[in-house]
């Protein structure tokens, strides 16, 4: 089956989605849940996405199951794939009727902060506001402005990234590296405040009209508490040392953030391998796997890393 990715459908029930033609599954992802996989070589294609209105779209497979050559698609369905054509939207781009109708809905602007202090500034649709900052993996953050439309938000997005510099993109790498040794939760909640108020500055300043300046924080799902905290498991954290390029791969789920996990290693002989590991598992994206009792094939000189 084809790994889509980790999806936040709700606070107490992340999975890791795979389809095949025709079939879908999801496998947990819930505190104390085991994940077993073996991988096998190559990066596919996901297809692409139809986008009819606010709340409604359809998946489309890759026709011809082809190798990934841009991110996740190949370039057929790179072209066919409705949601690219939002970037430009608030810049007189062209959009489908059903993607103009997801666009003109309510749209929230927040402020995420991740374990490293790392700031961005980003969009979600009224029907994605809390799924959207959950499925990136936030450790703290703010909602700043509710805007009439995704027009109007994204030209809110550039100007907090022009006159205050915040990034609006964060590499998958440096959350996964930052959950290593995350910094103290008083002190990221602090960094993200601070920028916060910084954007409801600016915000409250401007003449234009279309939004208005909220104050509220985004409520972390429970699961990432462990993970996004320091000093919360007394074991020593260590990167997950092999690919997600082929070969067995076990974990057993203890905090999830975004689609990274805090997991042990279950070994062989039905013990677990020392410490706990941070786990990438946004990597499996367009990877064909098979479900199953697998364990992390570790490479034989583990014991040297540690």
């Amino acid at each position: 089956m084809l790994v889509h990715g980790v999806a936040w459908d709700s606070p107490a029930s992340p999975v890791l989605r795979l389809r095949a033609p025709g079939e879908s599954t999801d496998i947990a992802l819930a505190q104390g849940s085991t994940l077993g996989l073996r991988v096998l070589p190559g990066l596919w294609c996901l297809g692409h996405t139809k986008v009819h209105g606010p709340r409604d779209r359809t998946h489309v497979d890759c026709g011809n199951g082809s190798p990934a050559e841009r991110g996740t698609q190949c370039g057929a369905c790179f072209a066919r794939d409705d949601s690219r054509l939002m970037h430009d939207f608030h810049r007189g781009g062209s959009v489908p009727a059903g993607l103009r109708a997801y666009l003109m809905q309510p749209h929230w602007l927040y402020v995420a902060t991740f374990a490293n202090g790392t700031t961005k500034v980003g969009t979600a649709s009224a029907p994605r506001k809390w799924n959207r900052l959950a499925e990136q993996g936030a450790v703290h953050a703010s909602y700043v402005a509710q805007a009439d439309d995704g027009r109007t938000v994204r030209v809110l997005e550039d100007l907090v990234t022009s006159e205050l510099g915040l990034v609006q993109q964060v590499r998958s790498a440096a959350k996964v590296a930052s959950l290593v040794q995350p910094r103290a939760a008083v002190e990221l909640a602090a960094i993200n405040r601070s920028h916060a108020a910084k954007v409801r500055r600016l915000l409250g300043g401007l003449a234009m009209t279309g939004f208005g300046v909220v104050d509220e924080e985004w409520d972390r799902p429970g699961l990432a508490n462990d993970l996004c905290s320091v000093g919360s498991s007394p074991d020593v954290r260590h990167a997950y040392p092999v690919e997600f390029d082929g070969g067995g791969h076990g974990l057993r789920v203890r905090s999830l953030s975004g689609a990274i996990a805090l997991a042990t290693l279950p070994d062989a002989a039905g013990g677990e391998v020392d410490g706990s590991f941070i786990v990438d598992l946004g990597s499996l994206k367009g990877r064909r796997v098979e479900p199953g009792h697998h364990v992390t094939e570790l490479p034989a000189l583990q014991d040297a890393l540690f």
